[in-house]
């Protein structure tokens, strides 16, 4: 088992990754390789950057990609917004996923600030 694996984002992560790819689904033929292609890669960029990000050796490096990750998880909740205002979702089907989103950001951001402390400590050193 690899460490990220065990990482509670990472699990969130996956579950939205999940919930992603079923509402994905959903949308128009037309519009499943546009925005709905641009929706899973984004949301497959979360996870890949948690786990690229904990197989780093420097916590400098791991931030790197847990900003990227934070941007994917923005990014996604963007594309679904759109999903939403042209009717390929609906509002509810939005808001059911809101918590993992909120979730989510809040990990990423609790880990950043962790993984800064650590290099705050080393600079003091």
């Amino acid at each position: 088992m690899f460490s990220f694996e065990n990482l509670r984002v990472y699990v969130t992560a996956r579950e939205l990754v999940k919930n992603i790819y079923l509402l994905q689904n959903t949308f128009p033929k037309e519009e499943r390789y546009a925005l709905g292609d641009q929706i899973r890669r984004a949301a497959s960029s979360i996870t890949a950057n948690i786990a690229e990000g904990s197989g780093r050796n420097s916590p400098k490096e791991k931030i790197h990609f847990i900003e990227i990750a934070f941007g994917s998880m923005t990014e996604v909740f963007c594309e679904l917004q759109t999903a939403c205002d042209m009717n390929y979702i609906k509002t509810k089907q939005l808001d059911e996923l809101r918590p993992l989103f909120t979730d989510m950001a809040k990990m990423l951001s609790g880990l950043k600030n962790s993984l800064q402390k650590k290099i705050d400590e080393e600079k003091k050193l």
